[in-house]
C-alpha cells in the first residue's frame, strides 16, 4: 500500500481556497491569503462565545496591572520605607508589605478564575470546530471524496485539531498575557528613566528582525510538519482497511518501508522544526541578557552619580526582567502558534472547500414521486481531463416509470459515471437530467436521496445490529416495520440461526455476515426505504450461484412497481430486465428488450452467446 498520487500533485497556483494545494510551497502571497483565512476561521468559531471571551481579556488585563504593580511596592519601600523605618515610622513599610501581600493574592484568585474560564472557552471552541469539520466533509460531494483521502480527513479531526487544542488551553492565553505584560512593563519603563528605556528599545530592533526571520521559517518548518503526519495517517488506514489483501500477497514489509519513510520525513520535520524553535529562543535570551547586563552598567553609574534613586534602579531591573520574562514565553508560545496556524490552514481550506453538487437555491417540492427518469442533451467529462473525448458524449435517454433497465458494457464503457448523473453525485457537463420533469439540480438532496437510492457493488453495513443497518433507510421505522422489510427480501431463514435474530450484531462492516446476507440486508434497508427509484451497481458478481439465487429472488421483489437502473456485469442479472442498454466508449450503441436483442446479431446477442458457452 503507497500513497495515492493525488495526495501529492501540484495544482492551479492560483487556487488558494482549496485544500489539494496543500503539498505544494507557498508564497509570500499565498501565506497572507492563507493567514487570513485562518483568522476568518477563528474569529468565526469564538463569536458565539464572545462575552465569556471578553470576561477571559479583562481578566488578563487585571492580572497584567496586580503582576506589573508588584516592583512599584518594592521601590516605595526601598526609597520610603526603610527611611521612614529608621526615622521610627513603619506605616511606609506596613503599606509595602500588605500591598504587595493584597496584589499576591488577587493575582492568584484573577488566575484561578481565568484558567477556569478560558479551558471551558477553549473546549467549547474545539466542539463546535470538530463538529462543523464533520459535518462539512459529509455533505462534499462525491467528486471532494474520490480526490481527498480518508486519511486526510482523519488527521483534520484528530491531529490538527489537536494541536490547534494546546494553543488553544494555554499557549493562546500565555501570549496575550505576555503581549500585554510588555506594553504595560514598556510604559512603565519609561516613566521610572526614559534614557534607560531607550536602552531597552534599542534592544528592541535586533528582536524583531529576529523574530521576522524565525516567524517565516517556522511557518514553512509546521506546514512540512502537518502535510508529513497527513500522509503517515493516510498510509496507516490504507493498510488497516486493505489488511487481507496486505497479508494475502505479503505486503506487511513493504508497507512497514513505506511507512518508515513517510513517519522519517515527519520525525525531520519535527526535528528542523525544534531546531528553529532553539535558535530563536537562544537569540532571543542573548539579545536579552545584553540589554539587562547594558542597563545595570548605565543605571549603577547614575545612582552613584546620584542622577538616579537606588529603590528605581531596583524596580527597572525588576521590571526589565518581568519585560524580558514575558519575551521568552513569547518565544515558547511561538512555537506552538506556528504549530497551530499550520493546522488551522489545512482546517480552514477543507471548510472552504464548495460542494461540486450544491443545493437548489429555488427547489421544487417532490410530492409522490413516480420515478420517470430522462437524460436531454446530456453529455460530461470530469473536471480537469486533459484532452480527449468527453466520458460520455451527447446523448438522450428516456425511462418510463417503473420499467426496469440494465446497462451492459466492458469495464470503462462508461456505465458507472451514467448511474452517477442519474442519482447525482456529479452533475452533467451539458444537458439536464430530470425525474418527473424536474431538473434534478431544483431538488433538494434529502428529497432526491428519498426517491432515489443507490446500492453499491459491495454492501457497506455499519457497526451495530442488523435491524439498525436496515433502519438505516428509514430511521423512524417500527421493530414492525423492520421485520417486515427483512421477510420481504427472504432474511427470515437465516434470522432464525442467529441467536438476537435481527438485534444481532454484524461486526466490523458486516463482518459476521456473508456477502450474499449483506446483500439481502442492504435490500431490505431500499425495501424499507421504499424510493421510487434504485439504481444498483452489480448486486450479484461478488456472489456464488445459490447466494445469487437467493439475491436475484430478493431483487425481484425490491424491484416490482419502481424504476429500477442495473449495472449488469452477470448477464443473469438482465433477465429481470424490461429493457437493456449496450454501452461502448461512452455511448449507446443498443436499446432494446432482452430478447429482441439476444436474436440479432449485434453487440449483446454475442455477449450472451459468450455468457452461455461459459455456463456449460
Amino acid at each position: 500500500m503507497t500513497t495515492s498520487t493525488d495526495d501529492r500533485k501540484d495544482t492551479d497556483p492560483a487556487d488558494w481556497r482549496g485544500i489539494a494545494n496543500e503539498d505544494r510551497e507557498v508564497t509570500q502571497t499565498g501565506n497572507l491569503v492563507l493567514a487570513a483565512r485562518s483568522r476568518r476561521l477563528l474569529l468565526d468559531l469564538v463569536r458565539p462565545y464572545r462575552a465569556r471571551a471578553a470576561i477571559v481579556l479583562l481578566l488578563i488585563v487585571v492580572d497584567n496591572a496586580l503582576k506589573v504593580s508588584g516592583p512599584l511596592f518594592i521601590a516605595y519601600g526601598l526609597d520610603s520605607g526603610l527611611a521612614a523605618g529608621g526615622r521610627g515610622d513603619w506605616r511606609p513599610l506596613t503599606l509595602t508589605v500588605a500591598g504587595f501581600a493584597a496584589v499576591t493574592l488577587l493575582s492568584m484568585l484573577t488566575t484561578l478564575v481565568f484558567l477556569r474560564i478560558s479551558g471551558t472557552l477553549s473546549q467549547s471552541v474545539l466542539f463546535d470546530l470538530r463538529g462543523r469539520l464533520f459535518a462539512h466533509v459529509q455533505r462534499l460531494s462525491v467528486e471532494f471524496h474520490e480526490k481527498y483521502t480518508s486519511g486526510k480527513v482523519i488527521s483534520r479531526l484528530t491531529g490538527d485539531i489537536e494541536t490547534l487544542q494546546e494553543l488553544l488551553e494555554g499557549a493562546l492565553n500565555q501570549a496575550l498575557s505576555a503581549m500585554l505584560s510588555v506594553v504595560t512593563i514598556a510604559a512603565l519603563l519609561i516613566y521610572l528613566d526614559a534614557g534607560l528605556a531607550v536602552i531597552v528599545l534599542i534592544g528592541f530592533v535586533p528582536l524583531a528582525l529576529v523574530t521576522r526571520w524565525a516567524q517565516r521559517r517556522q511557518r514553512r518548518g509546521y506546514r512540512r510538519t502537518r502535510v508529513a503526519i497527513a500522509r503517515v495517517v493516510v498510509h496507516f488506514v490504507e493498510t488497516m482497511g486493505g489488511i487481507r489483501a496486505v497479508q494475502a500477497f505479503r505486503r506487511e514489509g513493504r508497507n512497514h518501508a513505506v511507512l518508515a519513510a513517510e513517519d522519517g520525513e515527519f520525525r525531520e520535520a519535527n526535528v528542523a522544526a525544534a531546531f528553529g524553535m532553539s535558535d530563536y529562543t537562544g537569540l532571543t535570551r542573548l539579545l536579552g541578557n545584553l540589554t539587562t547586563v547594558i542597563v545595570l552598567s548605565v543605571g549603577a553609574w547614575q545612582v552613584i552619580e546620584g542622577n538616579l534613586a537606588i529603590g528605581v534602579l531596583a524596580a527597572y531591573l525588576l521590571y526589565l526582567n518581568e519585560f524580558y520574562g514575558p519575551l521568552d514565553e513569547l518565544a515558547q508560545v511561538f512555537n506552538a502558534y506556528q504549530s497551530a496556524a499550520a493546522a488551522l490552514e489545512k482546517i480552514s481550506g477543507v471548510l472552504e472547500e464548495e460542494p461540486s453538487v450544491p443545493e437548489p437555491r429555488d427547489p421544487v417540492p417532490l410530492e409522490n414521486p413516480a420515478g420517470a427518469l430522462r437524460m436531454d442533451a446530456v453529455w460530461f467529462d470530469y473536471a480537469g481531463k486533459q484532452g480527449g473525448a468527453p466520458v460520455l458524449p451527447e446523448f438522450d435517454l428516456e425511462i418510463p416509470a417503473g420499467q426496469v433497465i440494465a446497462l451492459v458494457g466492458a469495464t470503462g464503457a462508461g456505465k458507472s459515471t451514467l448511474v452517477k448523473l442519474l442519482t447525482r453525485f456529479y452533475d452533467p457537463s451539458g444537458g439536464t437530467v430530470s425525474l418527473d420533469g424536474v431538473d434534478l439540480r431544483r431538488i433538494t438532496d434529502a428529497e432526491l436521496r428519498r426517491a432515489v437510492v443507490m446500492v453499491t457493488q459491495e454492501a457497506y453495513l455499519f457497526a451495530g445490529s442488523i435491524a439498525d443497518n436496515i433502519r438505516l433507510g428509514r430511521p423512524e421505522a417500527t421493530d414492525a416495520e423492520v421485520a417486515a422489510a427483512a421477510s420481504a427480501v427472504g432474511l427470515d431463514p437465516f434470522l432464525a440461526t442467529l441467536p438476537d435474530g435481527v438485534g444481532t450484531d454484524v461486526r466490523k462492516r458486516g463482518g459476521r455476515l456473508s456477502a450474499g446476507q449483506r446483500q439481502l440486508v442492504a435490500f431490505a434497508r431500499v425495501f424499507l426505504a421504499d424510493p421510487a427509484v434504485i439504481v444498483l451497481d452489480e448486486a450479484t458478481s461478488n456472489l456464488d450461484i445459490p447466494s445469487e439465487r437467493l439475491v436475484q429472488e430478493a431483487l425481484e421483489r425490491v424491484l416490482r412497481d419502481r424504476t429500477a437502473v442495473i449495472i449488469a456485469h452477470r448477464l443473469s442479472t438482465v433477465s429481470i430486465a424490461d429493457r437493456v442498454l449496450v454501452l461502448e466508449a461512452g455511448r449507446i450503441v443498443e436499446d432494446g428488450d432482452p430478447a429482441t436483442l439476444v436474436a440479432g446479431a449485434g453487440r449483446f446477442a454475442g455477449l450472451h452467446a459468450a455468457w452461455r458457452e461459459t455456463l456449460v
